[in-house]
């Protein structure tokens, strides 16, 4: 059966996704650990079907202040995905990097964006590499787009170019990370489109 929408997704798919996100969040858990000089930890992630106003509320609601970066997908996956990085992952980051943590997001300095910029590329990267290297399949990424505003804002733009091609739901992975004893959240949301979906499930051996 062909997969013509990700709502037919059911809970095998979820399971496959999990395990998926399990792998990218080991990845980008040894690669932060690299860039911060800290031990770094995660708990098994939740990989939830959202939509983008279940996605929204889970981040705190459209008016929370967060960091978006946004890659676009190219090749055998096409879609996006958007890391979104909140006020209390970016305190405990630059705290422990440079000593100071993060009040307000709209004023952190060149040297924490530059920071920040660079843990939302490794995160970013770690889920993508998870994917091209379980399936086999040749994934591209841009260059990150990053901005500091509202959830609701920063997912405005993905809502309305996907609601033109009938995706309503959204890949939604809740991680997190202990460090030092501090546990900190990040979520990342993948939005693909159908026909990418249905390869990467193919590609896995799983009936769609």
């Amino acid at each position: 059966m062909a997969l013509n929408n990700i709502e037919q997704l059911n809970s095998m798919h979820l399971d496959v996704l999990k395990e998926i996100g399990n792998i990218g969040s080991g990845n980008a858990a040894g690669a932060l650990s690299e860039l911060i000089m800290k031990p770094t930890d995660i708990t098994v992630p939740d990989v939830l079907l959202l939509d983008f106003n279940e996605a929204i509320n889970f981040l705190g609601g459209a008016d929370t202040i967060a960091i978006g970066m946004m890659v676009q997908l190219s090749e055998d996956i096409t879609g996006k995905v958007i890391f979104i990085i909140q006020q209390a992952f970016t305190s405990t980051m630059t705290e422990m990097l440079f000593g100071t943590p993060i009040d307000d997001l709209t004023q952190m300095d060149e040297m924490a964006t530059s920071f920040i910029t660079e843990v939302g590329n490794i995160m970013t990267a770690s889920y993508v590499n998870a994917i091209a290297s379980l399936t086999g399949l040749t994934i591209d990424i841009s260059v990150p787009e990053m901005t500091v505003d509202m959830v609701g804002a920063i997912l405005s733009v993905p809502a309305v170019e996907f609601a033109m091609t009938g995706a309503n739901k959204v890949l939604f992975i809740d991680d997190s990370f202990l460090i030092e004893g501090s546990e900190v959240r990040s979520n990342l949301i993948f939005v693909p489109e159908t026909k990418s979906l249905e390869m990467l499930f193919e590609k896995l051996g799983v009936t769609v």
